[in-house]
């Protein structure tokens, strides 16, 4: 396999896996960060600054979840550059850094950021959901390259 084709497989695990937490979390704490909150309300902006209209409901949660999980693939992905020996360190560090983005960026790219900092244990959350994607990411990306080692041989696609 592709030294791309496996880190993107291992930025779209992490992408689902800080999805997966976010949506259930949401559903049994009212601390839980509400992420998706922010993401609405940057699509809609977005889309309205340059004279679209924005989807309603559903159709601008699933577009909102659907462009987070790209994002949060191409972000994670990149966590598989560099050498084998400091992956789960690098992706310590980009989720690290995603969930401190998220929690102290969000104001200033003019967007509520009570969605994310509600609580301290909301900025706590938020910052550990996106560690955790890093974590995912690297994990599978080592796992996928180890597997890949131990055949011999580079799968190419």
């Amino acid at each position: 396999m592709k030294p791309e084709i496996r880190s993107l497989a291992g930025g779209l695990a992490g992408a689902l896996v800080l999805n997966l937490i976010h949506e259930t979390a949401k559903r049994f704490s009212s601390k839980a960060p509400r992420i998706n909150m922010v993401g609405e309300e940057a699509l809609t902006k977005s889309l309205n600054a340059v004279g679209v209209s924005a989807p309603t409901g559903n159709a601008l949660f699933n577009t909102t979840l659907a462009a987070d999980i790209a994002s949060n693939t191409m972000y994670y992905a990149m966590i598989g550059k560099g050498p084998k020996k400091h992956l789960l360190l690098r992706g310590a560090g980009y989720g690290l850094f995603a969930g401190l983005g998220a929690v102290g960026l969000t104001q200033k790219l003019g967007l509520s950021d009570k969605p994310v900092t509600k609580t301290t244990e909301t900025k706590v959350m938020t910052v550990a959901w996106y560690l955790l994607g890093g974590l995912a990411a690297a994990f599978v990306i080592q796992k996928v390259g180890e597997f890949e080692d131990s055949r011999g041989e580079i799968l190419s696609i």
